[in-house]
């Protein structure tokens, strides 16, 4: 198992010393706590409308059409794939860390314009400042992680992320819930005190982030060896930073010499085009599967399934926890685990739970056990996609793509991600609306199968080996043959 601490090193790879237990295990752990403030905002901030929307449409408060709240919606999920697209490329200039300070920055910024909005485009600029940030940690954040973990617990260390996506969101949906029916008849603005919480991890953020490491990798990219020498003396168990900062020398000389890589020679490399174009499938039908149907609009679902206003709002908070659970089970899966299996499991789930969803739907008669019913299965339906599928796409991201090429493969997969987001959010409450819960969860199903064969055809195993050897094996080509 990958968190024994007689791991040892993938075939072919440097034999590294083992992880020992020891004190930089803790500090590995402070370090991800405070970075991944940024996945908790990610998630805070892109589900916090979900609960907010009914208040910011009151004609006393902003008094959006439904054109305006697809606008207030999607603009946060628009500036994301931005985000997403620039900020790795801005994070490989600037650093891992100054990158994550500028994020924190936005994130304050954003917040506090959204709560002072007194319109729709004051409210959109908040939304996209809020957007560009969200977008910018999705990149970053899980690069830095799976650079500064060693390569034994990278895919939990990594995943720690998404747990706190999901956290962020469940947080979000939970204050809805406790501020919207305590408060909000009394208080229709009470939608500005629900955006307002985000500014508290944001501000934490800014704090801790001059308590973090440079990642040691973008350090030795840059010639910084001493430095990347001393986080990672830090780091590791006694006796392996040296070896490691080697092999990560290695690595990174072998792949200047070979290439420079800018997007020009990147899509003139077949290998290189193959893993871009595995990343942006990768992205794509992540946000296929409908998560954000439950994300963006579970309150409206809910209704359609026959909860009322009131009960659909605490009922959200149902789905949002069984995420949290899954994702704390999904870590431990994921250096246990066949990443490649895991998506295949994930997506198989996801298809038979929304057929089970659009039938349900469909035939069931009207009456008090209907909702449940649905209920029911829109949480395995979540419980499915996290446990297989949310942890293991973030994972899968930061790792798969060479260090000179990652941080513009992971932008362009979570620009594709974020893209896809986007979309099906601006047009799911139109969907809905034409064709019916049933049909909408049918539509979903038919793409999870495609999905299902996407991965079983196309996407390699990346679980048991080092970035250096992943690098490697994904210029050679190696990497595609070995579909276990």
């Amino acid at each position: 198992m990958s968190h024994s601490p007689t791991a040892s090193a993938p075939p072919g790879a440097t034999k590294l010393p083992p992880l020992t237990p020891g004190p930089y295990r803790a500090r590995l752990t402070v370090v991800a706590l405070i970075a991944t403030l940024g996945g908790l905002l990610f998630g805070y901030d892109t589900s916090v409308i979900n609960g907010a929307q009914s208040f910011m449409v009151r004609p006393d408060q902003l008094d959006l059409t439904d054109f305006g709240l697809g606008i207030a919606v999607s603009s946060l999920l628009f500036a994301s794939a931005v985000g997403a697209l620039t900020g790795g490329r801005i994070s490989d200039m600037i650093g891992r860390k100054t990158a994550i300070t500028l994020m924190a920055s936005m994130f304050i910024v954003g917040v506090v314009v959204v709560v002072t909005a007194v319109n729709l485009p004051m409210l959109a600029f908040g939304r996209v400042i809020l957007g560009l940030a969200v977008g910018s940690a999705s990149v970053v954040v899980p690069v830095y992680l799976a650079e500064l973990a060693p390569y034994e617990i990278r895919g939990s260390l990594a995943g720690r992320n998404e747990m706190m996506i999901v956290t962020g969101q469940l947080l979000a949906i939970i204050m809805n819930a406790i501020i919207g029916n305590v408060w909000g008849s009394q208080y229709p603005w009470v939608w500005r005190a629900m955006f307002a919480l985000a500014a508290v991890p944001a501000i934490l953020l800014l704090l801790g982030v001059t308590r973090l490491p440079e990642s040691p990798r973008w350090l030795a990219d840059k010639g910084r060896e001493q430095e990347a020498l001393e986080i990672l003396d830090d780091l590791r168990p006694e006796g392996r930073a040296k070896p490691e900062l080697a092999e990560i020398q290695a690595a990174s000389k072998e792949e200047a010499s070979r290439v420079n890589m800018s997007v020009k020679e990147i899509f003139s490399n077949k290998n290189l085009v193959r893993i871009v174009l595995i990343g942006c499938g990768i992205g794509f039908f992540q946000q296929t599967t409908g998560i954000n149907s439950i994300l963006y609009y579970g309150e409206r679902v809910l209704e359609e399934s026959g909860f009322s206003t009131g009960a659909a709002l605490i009922a959200n908070i149902a789905p949002a926890t069984i995420s949290v659970i899954a994702a704390v089970i999904a870590l431990q899966m994921m250096d246990r685990f066949s990443r490649r299996k895991t998506f295949l499991w994930g997506y198989a789930l996801v298809a038979i739970t929304h057929v089970l969803i659009a039938t349900a739907a469909s035939v069931l008669p009207e009456n008090d056990v209907k909702p449940f019913v649905l209920l029911a299965l829109i949480v395995f339906f979540v419980g499915s996609m996290q446990l297989c599928l949310n942890v293991a796409t973030w994972v899968t991201l930061s790792e798969i793509f060479p260090l000179k090429m990652r941080a513009f493969g992971m932008g362009l997969s979570v620009f594709v991600l974020w893209m896809t987001n986007s979309f099906l959010s601006l047009g799911f409450a139109s969907v809905i609306s034409a064709i019916g819960l049933s049909m909408s969860f049918l539509v979903f199903a038919v793409l999870n199968v495609i999905a299902f064969v996407f991965f079983f055809m196309f996407v390699p195993e990346t679980k048991g080996r080092t970035l250096e050897q992943l690098e490697a094996d994904v210029i050679s080509g190696e990497l595609f043959k070995r579909r276990k």
